[in-house]
């Protein structure tokens, strides 16, 4: 239910972060004549006129890596990772290729790879500088896609890319209506050995998992639903997770990476702690890849029967707080896997969870809440300049997405970045999930100033 994401890949070299900085505005990715120069993904919110609509909308495009690179630095794994992982996040996706250089092998690999994705697809055939070159772009019909012929560099055929993608996008998910709850889906993560497979079996009430005291047993992500009170959930199980330098073989590579793509998939990630063992690096690890995903998370201390003589849960709140420091708004829950002791108040909380990652807010009351933390504690001078926010919205839900347009969004620290988003769990229904906040620049045509014409700063 986030913000809709436009996806663009493509061989190397045709200029994929070039349309990337083009469709954004301004420069962001890295544009290079050598091969290889991207390897993460790069994301970025733009703001698009959708004429279908009528009205402005947000979307994330998202720019990767080159499709059959050989990277130099042996990372090819890797780039191809991030590329698979923006294929299964994506809404649409935006194939990129060279009108100049025409159909090559690698665009035919390209495409057969986008055969089976299942969200719209279409040709963008970028390097098309003069009308003369359009019929050349009509060659790639035959890798059977739409085309739209575009040049980034010479600024030809936005508007027409740009309705094609909003034609081909969802609704704005601010205007869905959901017939019926979806299930809620419940991945269990942790390192291995943590009791995760033995909290399916007593949820589902079944031995539907191997329990074994062997580290390792479970290689893939299974999904078990279950009931709990009338509703249903899905249990997603996973592999346990191994420190890099410990995947010796191909099934702890891609147990890995599965268990990886089970968070992703996931409404709220239960991420498990044995109780009796010292938090670990895999732990950390873990931890800091639902937190990039910007997954709701409960940190879940199994075990706990086996050490509630000897220490208190305040002694292990403080550890975890202490270890976590970046995610103080994960509530924490104790409890016994094997036995069933406080799995439905684990439960119970989780549905709670669920229910504060998909509100939304009306951009009146988020409005009034920055107005009250500006005037409490405005932010700090940049040079000789204050920074001014002007107004607030939520475009999306599930991660909660703010967007705060302002007159310079580099002008405002960290720090206070940090202390707007304690407001909002503060204020707000928010209080123990990850928020995406995004500052903005508001344009010059833009003449909402609804926070400092109340402050009477406007």
């Amino acid at each position: 239910m986030g913000v809709h994401q436009v996806v663009i890949v493509g061989r190397p070299n045709v200029g994929k972060s070039s349309l990337f900085n083009w469709l954004v505005g301004h420069r962001i990715a890295v544009v290079d004549p050598t091969a290889g120069v991207t390897r993460d993904r790069v994301t970025h919110l733009v703001q698009i006129y959708d004429r279908f609509l009528a009205r402005e909308r947000f979307i994330e495009v998202v720019d990767t890596g080159g499709m059959g690179i050989e990277d130099v630095d042996k990372l090819t794994d890797q780039i191809q990772q991030q590329i698979d992982t923006a294929l299964e996040s994506g809404d649409l996706i935006l194939m990129v290729v060279d009108t100049r250089a025409g159909v090559t092998p690698l665009d035919e690999e390209a495409a057969r790879r986008l055969r089976y994705v299942s969200v719209p697809v279409f040709c963008v055939a970028n390097k098309t500088d003069t009308p003369e070159l359009e019929n050349q772009a009509h060659e790639f019909y035959r890798l059977g896609r739409k085309v739209i012929a575009v040049s980034a560099e010479q600024k030809r055929g936005k508007s027409e890319l740009v309705d094609a993608i909003c034609e081909r996008l969802p609704p704005p998910l601010g205007e869905e209506v959901f017939v019926e709850e979806p299930l809620l889906k419940v991945t269990i993560a942790g390192r291995r050995n943590t009791g995760k497979s033995t909290l399916v079996n007593t949820l589902a009430q079944a031995e539907r998992m191997i329990v074994s005291e062997v580290p390792g047993t479970t290689r893939d992500s299974v999904d078990v639903r279950f009931e709990l009170d009338g509703k249903a959930f899905i249990a997603i199980d996973t592999p346990g997770f191994r420190r890099e330098r410990n995947v010796y073989t191909n099934v702890d590579f891609y147990g890995t990476h599965r268990a990886q793509r089970s968070i992703r998939r996931a409404d709220v990630v239960l991420l498990f702690l044995d109780a009796s063992q010292r938090i670990s690096k895999v732990d950390k690890q873990l931890c800091e890849y639902i937190a990039q995903q910007y997954k709701p998370c409960i940190f879940v201390v199994n075990k706990w029967d086996l050490v509630a003589d000897t220490i208190s849960t305040e002694r292990w709140v403080g550890y975890l707080r202490d270890t976590f420091r970046t995610m103080p708004y994960v509530p924490i829950a104790f409890i016994v896997g094997r036995t069933g002791k406080n799995v439905k108040a684990l439960l119970e909380h989780t549905q709670s969870v669920y229910a504060q990652a998909r509100s939304r807010i009306p951009t009146g009351e988020l409005n009034r809440v920055v107005r009250a933390a500006l005037e409490h504690s405005p932010p700090p001078l940049c040079g000789t300049h204050r920074p001014k926010i002007y107004y607030v919205t939520q475009v999306a839900a599930q991660p909660p997405t703010i967007v705060m347009f302002c007159n310079d969004p580099h002008a405002i620290s960290p720090q206070y970045r940090r202390y707007l988003l304690g407001v909002l769990r503060d204020q707000l229904t928010f209080s123990e999930v990850p928020i995406k906040l995004y500052l903005r620049k508001r344009e010059s045509a833009d003449t909402r100033d609804e926070i400092d014409a109340k402050l009477g700063k406007a």
